[in-house]
């Protein structure tokens, strides 16, 4: 059973040319983690914008709770690639 149908988020900005790695560390040789394109627009809206959960939401076009859960993998992502020196991809999807 998959669950419910997955809501379609509204997404500003364009994030498919973003990628972070560790200085002087061919990305060839390095783990990479992989961010969600709904990820990176909530760490957008909420870190960068510093709009409060339920303005970021409004803005995706989905609920708080749902909000918050995509920015807590956004954080735990990045807080792994910044702690164990792993590159950074943003992962756009097809689907939309």
């Amino acid at each position: 059973m998959r669950g419910r149908k997955r809501i379609k988020r509204h997404i500003d900005a364009d994030h498919s040319e973003i990628c972070f790695k560790p200085c002087g560390v061919r990305r060839i040789e390095l783990e990479s983690v992989e961010l969600l394109e709904d990820e990176m627009e909530a760490l957008r809206l909420s870190d960068f914008e510093g709009l409060y959960q339920q303005e970021c939401a409004d803005k995706m076009g989905i609920s708080r709770t749902t909000f918050s859960r995509i920015v807590e993998k956004a954080h735990k992502k990045i807080s792994d690639a910044l702690l164990h020196s792993k590159a950074i991809k943003i992962k756009i999807e097809e689907n939309k």
